[in-house]
């Protein structure tokens, strides 16, 4: 599984497959990049390349449950490469 990074433009949102889809230690909050589209898609890839389809998927408000490791791994070293990116 590859990571899905965010492009610039992108909105970011946490997400989670719907409760009876999988099961429940399966049901972790993931990071999930939003490209800009019209309509909705079928399928996105959340920042550790976990796909969560339409009507399996539950949109967060705020973060709820057991976080993605990965996804907040991948989030974090994302986060660091833009704060140490030299001046140009």
């Amino acid at each position: 599984m590859g990571s899905a990074l965010p492009e610039p433009g992108d909105t970011v949102v946490m997400a989670r497959v719907r409760r009876g889809v999988v099961g429940e230690s399966r049901r972790v909050s993931h990071v999930v990049p939003v490209p800009r589209a019209t309509g909705v898609p079928d399928q996105l890839s959340a920042l550790c390349g976990a796909v969560l389809r339409r009507g399996e998927t539950e949109w967060l408000s705020t973060l709820r449950g057991m976080p993605c490791e990965r996804c907040l791994t991948v989030a974090s070293r994302q986060a660091a490469a833009e704060v140490l990116r030299p001046a140009g």
